[in-house]
């Protein structure tokens, strides 16, 4: 699905966000599309028709790190909606974000990938994390506190 589908959807698209834990530390990477390229969010993209919410994830942290991941837990969903300056739902995505650990590969920036990081929670406030991952972290308690 190109970006021109994602704009301006009819209903909401769905998506994983998969969050990649390692010695206390977590994998962000730098976003090379939009929405919000640039930007430091998790590895994830859109399920694929007839594809499970959990092998997107696994596919999608493959395609993005290079890492092969277990999936430990589903930590939550994420609404992701952004409007243009009229008003109008230019994206919304609905985001299923599980917590993974790695099983084997090196991380390596790929796909939809510009750089990959590994942060510590107190360092998650340096980066310029999309406002959904933000949101999302001060929610499960990840992002330190203002």
């Amino acid at each position: 699905m190109g970006v021109s589908h994602r704009l301006y959807p009819e209903r909401p698209i769905v998506g994983v966000g998969v969050l990649i834990e390692k010695d206390g530390r977590y994998l962000l990477i730098r976003r090379a599309a939009d929405p919000d390229k640039g930007m430091w969010s998790v590895p994830g993209g859109l399920v694929e028709i007839g594809e499970r919410v959990r092998d997107a994830a696994l596919r999608e942290a493959m395609e993005e790190t290079g890492l092969r991941v277990e999936l430990v837990d589903r930590l939550g969903v994420v609404d992701k909606i952004m409007r243009d300056d009229e008003g109008r739902v230019r994206y919304h995505f609905i985001i299923v974000q599980f917590l993974a650990r790695i099983v084997e590969g090196e991380v390596k920036a790929m796909d939809d990938a510009l750089e990959a990081r590994w942060a510590s929670i107190s360092e998650l406030s340096s980066y310029e994390l999309t406002a959904s991952l933000r949101d999302f972290l001060k929610e499960i308690g990840l992002y330190p506190a203002a």
